[in-house]
């Protein structure tokens, strides 16, 4: 987890957040001095909805105002309540004539502030009421005197009350829907690591073995550490188990029926790549359907309420059709409160789900491809056990270097080389295990299988590169085959690798001495003019050599500042092809 931060000190930056916050939505207002974002635009005939907490969680609360969602929101100190005379000055600031509703996560200096100041709002004749949102199943019932506390799961609430209030429910409507919604709530959270709070030297730490579930958002110990760290498929069942198994004395606060409709929640607390939260949400959609029987007809995932800079999440699934049983909304209505349109920072999270079709129908098949037949009169054959060990070891030796490849890459470029080329090594072995194709001593189905895997298994500038390579070369062999007979097969192979670089010109700039994968290719195409493939083996392992001296002039390598004077290792994309090449050779 990482300390750095652009600025050093908290102070001041809670205010300088909310003005940047507000630019997004020209018809947000901010009282700076209470901390206090409220919607200028919003319907006075409507419910007034409001809610805080502490800073450090954004976009909760500021980025949940506008409309048919929060008329206002109040912020504290970093990870503090704020204080009644803010929260008075939200209230004040958007009046309704049906009432205002304050809700809130249960945490002592949240209650204690919101509840004066929703008494104080009473005395001055406001309709005021609060709901207090409690979700965390870690807390059990014997855990903790004051309940359990508020984690993302509430942000469900603001979002179905804040359509219900834009659709004009009274004020006991949005109310008892709030609090039925809330009932019906189960969130547990799971950490790698302690959010940094900026300014300070002392703060908690995981071992990197360790993980942490049942965590808080406030850099709370979690309900349990767990060392060696769970595999995601491990943990994610271990969530499940915590929020849904009804028959956890201290954990089944909300019951799930055969047929109920549900909604999920899944929550960045700020650390966590969206790539690695998208699969946290498919194994979650997995293992909810397989293990539990829940398809949730709604889904919310992002950054929903966060911890600064946590690498953590929590997990909220909701009862929908219980929480109908004790409102006077249908699950229908509860359904198209969710979807009601805001122009907050919520539609990031939820996109456009009131159409829903099973998950199942979204993931198709690519289009099938039937494998080109080649005519035995028009291929291009050498001995199979040669062909065959030629490209094991090709392979094996990409294999063997990918540390090294990768090694030079994350110094000079983005580390995928090596990666790049291991992948395509191994899935040319898995072909000439189980698809045979060198069995019959083919060249040009080798080449076919070569274009599969660069073109639908590799991406990357050498993805591409290999690729119109290949292609190019398998299709001069085809035009060219004549030249076996008249000239030899040395200069067939001479022809079709100078084509397929002069193909590959029209795509790059590179050239020999631009640090490149083309310092390798074209000495080698140069020295197999010979007629002699070690001629150009020779070549190409000298022209590899030589990019320890050169400077990058294309691709990612060139946006790196590097300091020649030390030593610069080999261009990973040059030595890789060198190391094939060189391995093609030791298996003639």
């Amino acid at each position: 987890m990482s300390k750095r931060h652009l600025f050093q000190s908290t102070d001041g930056l809670v205010a300088k957040a909310l003005r940047g916050i507000v630019a997004y939505n020209p018809s947000l207002g901010l009282d700076e001095a209470n901390k206090v974002v409220f919607d200028t635009a919003y319907n006075k005939s409507n419910v007034a909805v409001i809610s805080g907490g502490g800073s450090g969680h954004e976009p909760a609360w500021s980025g949940y105002v506008g409309q048919n969602m929060l008329a206002a929101s109040v912020g504290g100190d970093i990870f503090a309540s704020p204080s009644t005379k803010q929260i008075i000055s939200a209230i004040d600031r958007v009046p309704s004539d049906k009432g205002t509703i304050l809700v809130i996560t249960n945490y002592t200096g949240d209650c204690l502030h919101f509840g004066l100041a929703n008494e104080k709002a009473i005395a001055k004749g406001h309709k005021c009421r609060m709901i207090i949102c409690g979700d965390d199943v870690s807390v059990g019932r014997k855990g903790s005197l004051v309940g359990r506390r508020g984690l993302a799961g509430q942000l469900g609430v603001l979002k179905v009350m804040g359509g219900a209030a834009g659709a004009g429910g009274s004020l006991d409507q949005v109310y008892d829907l709030g609090v039925a919604f809330s009932q019906q709530i189960v969130s547990i959270a799971a950490t790698l690591d302690h959010c940094h709070v900026p300014g300070r030297t002392e703060h908690a730490t995981l071992e990197g073995d360790e993980l942490e579930i049942g965590t808080g958002p406030h850099n709370e110990p979690g309900y349990k550490k767990l060392s060696p760290a769970p595999s995601a498929p491990e943990l994610v069942k271990q969530i499940l188990t915590y929020c849904l198994d009804e028959t956890d004395p201290e954990r089944g606060y909300v019951k799930f029926k055969p047929g109920d409709e549900t909604v999920l929640l899944v929550s960045n607390f700020g650390g966590i790549s969206h790539l690695e939260m998208g699969a946290l949400v498919d194994e979650l959609l997995e293992q909810l359907a397989r293990d539990w029987k829940i398809e949730p007809v709604r889904i919310a995932n992002g950054f929903l309420e966060t911890s600064l800079n946590a690498p953590a999440f929590s997990v909220s699934v909701v009862n929908v059709t219980a929480t109908a049983q004790n409102c006077s909304y249908s699950a229908e209505e509860i359904k198209s409160f969710f979807d009601t349109r805001t122009n907050t920072h919520w539609e990031s999270t939820a996109g456009s789900q009131a159409v829903r079709r099973p998950r199942q129908e979204q993931f198709v098949q690519p289009p099938h491809e039937p494998r080109r037949v080649i005519e035995e009169g028009k291929d291009l054959r050498i001995d199979p056990a040669t062909l065959d060990k030629m490209l094991r070891c090709a392979c094996n030796e990409l294999i063997a270097a990918e540390p090294d490849l990768t090694k030079w890459d994350t110094v000079m470029g983005d580390g995928d080389c090596g990666e790049t080329l291991k992948a395509g090594a191994n899935y040319l072995i898995a072909a000439l295990d189980s698809k045979k194709i060198a069995a019959q001593g083919s060249v040009f189905a080798v080449l076919q299988e070569l274009e599969d895997i660069v073109e639908g298994k590799l991406g990357g500038t050498l993805g591409g590169i290999l690729g119109i390579f290949f292609v190019s070369m398998r299709t001069t062999l085809e035009e060219n085959l004549g030249l076996v007979q008249s000239d030899g097969l040395h200069k067939l192979w001479a022809k079709a690798v100078q084509t397929a670089l002069v193909n590959l010109r029209r795509y790059t700039l590179a050239k020999v001495g631009d640090r490149t994968v083309m310092d390798t290719l074209i000495p080698f195409a140069e020295g197999l003019r010979t007629g002699e493939f070690a001629d150009g083996v020779q070549a190409a392992v000298k022209g590899a050599e030589l990019t320890k001296t050169l400077k990058p002039k294309l691709g990612r390598a060139t946006y790196v500042g590097t300091d020649s004077s030390k030593g610069l290792p080999p261009d990973p994309g040059a030595w890789g092809a060198m190391v094939a090449i060189r391995g093609l050779q030791s298996g003639l």
